[in-house]
């Protein structure tokens, strides 16, 4: 992968001026001389092609084993950077695209109020301390897009400073990743300054997102990686040691922002069995010293991200310890641990006539519910539904199928086998089946299930269940026998049709409050048809009844549940979006995403074309080159010496790197978008600092920094064409329409100016009328705007995290929550689009 010595460890090499072939024969074209000229120190790989003794170089300790021209070039790189990434910072003055949702978990976080988010903690805990630095007070919610910053005093430059920072610190990774993989130092510079002037995580790295943090931990994990890779001959030394363990933290502090950085991993997984297998190979190896090169990478690359993945988690639940809008994801036991969820104990007796709650085992435990609502077809009886949250109208009467037990002084217990009716206790209505179809599960296997009565109808045989449990709680025997609350698992099988009630993530249209369904399915799976007794009360118990109550789980129990919701919400977003785009377009970038509009401006995401087609461009020779080499190695020509194996072997790391964090997308079926190829697209853009250096191999290092100086002026001219989409600067039509290169780019050119006189007149209008007639401040005409652009993955995280306690609206399946249309259900038929 990397070179296997360091800048610095030994004084500079004199090479002669042809390198051979070990054993070339000169009259075999197979065998022909290089006649690559290495006069120019710069040119020279960092390792010894020669394959000097490195022990008896001299090693260097400094921390990066940089010389002073590189210093310069890094201090010349990070001040632009700052000036890059910094311009502007604090437009627009209102929320733009995700900040809804990564900024609003800062509110949460601050509140301490739970939210469920498909990614992991630490960028959005990391915001949260860059807010509160900022004198962030947690009463802003960032609920639209396009809700103003200025009026409430919202320190959200502070906020955006810290991804800011973040896409700066990615500046010298870059720099000295291609630095410390044996290149040149004008293919260093020219690398850094490309990701610098990159359209694209300059937008990214402006505004209260995740993409920056992912990208500088990936870049500095590649980072960390290259170091190790450099002390290869000094093993188990200190610093051999420090580079690999830091390698392992890096990956901690990637998979920890985003699950992209499993991608990572996966990367740095792949490379260390492949140096694995090439030290089984090196017969100077022990068996023993193998075993040890194991378990020191297996330490280092594997219980460090884990551990620092389950500290990042336990910080998380140590913020959130109240209730909030995530709840309803989760299931009882975990909700149990949160403040506003306490249960008083329970008696764990079960009996006739007892006033119970009913709930679902599988689909994120909904009681059993009912309200004065009828169905609008089939039977038109009154409804049935799953309902998250605690409610009178989840309520019901277990009773016998004579009724008998309203009079038994002592309770009668209900055991397995037994047949009940279940009597809703706001309406009198008693849960019933028959043989009509379900009003939106229209399966010949599935049947509606009501509840139906009337005062003085005693009901009749389409209302009688019959209790089967089949499983129960190991340490409470008698809940194997009969009903005990919490730890006796049961089915109701209607008695008539042989049907079980059952219940699945599907949500019920409007009429129905988008509430889950509830059916009586007689093939449906297993699970779907389980449930539980979670409260209970019987007037005939004694006080000094045995009581029960939900078991608070342990933290990893919480994280494993936790990180199986965020998988299963993740998946679900598979609803179409109007700026999601296929993995096959990013290459070529033939797709952005409009993060806000306003104002005559406008925040689209696009990147720099020149740097993404010559990162793609660069993909392709490397693909080309390689079959090449393979095709004549097949063919029996020896092609290889040191040099072309350094920049084989480096290359090859990096277009791994990339087909890592590229290939996986297309086995996805959820939403996808454009910034998911950002941490791929910094592989490739390495990829062009070590295609930079072969194609100038016969120059001298200043005709290489011309070279470079050049490709990179060239890059800022076309990032400085498409920058007011980055920086929301004003624009014109006219520039505007002329970089749409491509017909695909959607981005808005109508709602520009014809001239920049009309912005700065109307810009001036503005700022002279800062006051009414009565001194008040003057009325805020955005309302008549038009209205924002709030993409579909933003409705989808807002339903997501309002649905439960804003809203009050019904928590199912998450999947089905983020591809539905929300409403609200307050069981007096009051409906709101949200």
């Amino acid at each position: 992968m990397a070179s296997k010595y360091k800048e610095g460890d030994f004084s500079e090499p004199q090479y002669s001026e042809q390198i051979t072939s070990t054993g070339a024969s000169y009259g075999d074209i197979r065998f022909r001389k290089s006649k690559i000229d290495y006069k120019d120190p710069d040119n020279v790989p960092i390792y010894d092609l020669r394959g000097y003794d490195y022990k008896s170089r001299k090693s260097s300790r400094s921390l990066f084993s940089v010389g002073k021209e590189d210093l310069r070039n890094l201090v010349i790189l990070i001040l632009v950077a700052f000036v890059v990434r910094l311009y502007r910072l604090d437009q627009p003055t209102s929320v733009v695209f995700d900040e809804v949702h990564f900024g609003g978990f800062a509110t949460k976080y601050m509140r301490g109020r739970f939210f469920m988010d498909v990614h992991p903690p630490l960028a959005k805990l990391l915001i949260t301390l860059a807010g509160i630095l900022g004198g962030f007070d947690g009463k802003f919610d960032f609920k639209e897009i396009g809700k103003d910053y200025l009026e409430p005093k919202v320190p959200y430059v502070a906020m955006r400073l810290l991804p800011a920072m973040l896409g700066i610190f990615l500046i010298p990774i870059s720099y000295l990743t291609i630095r410390l993989s044996g290149f040149s130092s004008a293919a260093s510079f020219l690398v850094a300054a490309l990701i610098i002037f990159e359209n694209g995580l300059v937008t990214q790295s402006r505004f209260i997102l995740l993409d920056a943090p992912l990208i500088a931990f990936t870049g500095f994990t590649v980072l960390m990686w290259v170091k190790f890779h450099n002390e290869q001959m000094r093993p188990f030394k200190l610093w051999w040691w420090v580079w690999l363990a830091m390698t392992g933290v890096g990956l901690g502090l990637t998979v920890s922002c985003k699950w992209v950085g499993l991608f990572t991993i996966a990367h740095i997984g792949l490379s260390t069995i492949n140096g694995l297998w090439e030290l089984l190979g090196d017969l100077k190896i022990t068996p023993i010293q193998w075993v040890k090169h194991f378990f020191a990478r297996a330490l280092c690359l594997i219980m460090i991200p884990i551990s620092l993945y389950c500290i990042f988690f336990a910080i998380h639940f140590a913020i959130l310890q109240n209730g909030g809008d995530g709840d309803g994801f989760m299931s009882s036991e975990f909700q149990h641990t949160l403040r506003g969820h306490n249960m008083d104990d329970m008696p764990i007796d079960v009996a006739f006539n007892s006033q119970i709650t009913i709930r679902h085992l599988n689909t994120q435990g909904g009681y059993l519910h009912s309200h004065k609502h009828n169905y609008p077809g089939g039977s038109t009886q009154q409804q049935i539904t799953l309902y998250p949250h605690k409610d009178h109208n989840n309520l019901w009467v277990l009773q016998n199928q004579t009724d008998l037990a309203q009079n038994e002084t002592n309770p009668i217990w209900v055991y397995d086998g037994d047949v009940i009716r279940l009597e809703h206790n706001s309406t009198r209505r008693r849960l019933h089946s028959h043989d009509v179809r379900p009003p939106v599960t229209d399966a010949d296997f599935q049947n509606e299930v009501s509840a139906y009565g009337y005062e003085g109808f005693e009901g009749d045989a389409n209302d009688f269940w019959r209790v089967i449990i089949v499983d129960h709680d190991k340490s409470d025997p008698e809940s194997k026998l009969r009903l005990r609350t919490l730890n006796t698992k049961f089915r109701l099988q209607h008695t008539i049709t042989g049907c079980y009630l059952f219940s699945h993530p599907v949500k019920l249209p409007d009429w129905g409050f988008d509430q889950q369904e509830v059916t009586c399915a007689k093939g449906g799976t297993f699970p779907n048809s389980i449930w539980y007794i979670e409260s209970n009360f019987h007037p005939n118990l004694p006080d000094d009844a045995e009581k029960v109550n939900y078991k608070k789980p342990g933290f990893f129990k919480k994280l494993f549940e936790l990180n199986k919701v965020m998988w299963n919400t993740n998946s679900g977003l598979t609803d179409s979006h109007p700026y999601q785009s296929n993995p096959s377009s990013w290459v070529f970038m033939k797709y952005g995403i409009n993060f806000w509009s306003r104002e005559h401006r406008q925040v689209f995401l696009i990147g720099n074309p020149l740097t993404w087609w010559t990162a793609a461009f660069s993909l392709i020779v490397f693909v080309f080159a390689k079959s090449i080499i393979l095709l004549r190695a097949k063919r029996g020509y020896k092609d290889h010496n040191a040099i072309k194996e350094h920049f084989e072997s480096n290359a090859g790391f990096f277009f791994v790197g990339w087909c890592c964090h590229y290939f996986p997308f297309f086995l996805m079926n959820r939403q996808l978008f454009l910034h998911h190829y950002f941490p791929a697209l910094y592989y490739g853009i390495l990829l062009i600092g070590v295609g930079f250096d072969l194609v100038t191999i016969r120059l001298k290092t200043r005709d290489r920094y011309i070279v470079s100086l050049m490709f990179v002026l060239i890059a800022i001219y076309v990032f400085s064409l498409f920058s007011p989409l980055s920086y929301s600067s004003p624009w014109t039509k006219k520039e505007c329409q002329g970089v749409k290169w491509l017909k695909s780019w959607d981005f808005d050119c109508k709602q520009n100016f014809d001239s920049y006189e009309q912005f700065y007149k109307e810009s001036s209008e503005k700022a002279s009328v800062t006051q009414t007639g009565d001194g008040s401040l003057p009325l805020d005409n955005s309302k008549n705007e038009p209205p924002e652009i709030l993409t579909r993955e933003n409705v989808i995280e807002q339903k997501m995290n309002d649905t439960f306690i804003v809203n009050n609206d019904d928590a199912v399946d998450p999947a089905e929550i983020l591809n539905e249309k929300v409403r609200i259900d307050d069981d007096e038929g009051r409906a709101i689009n949200i």
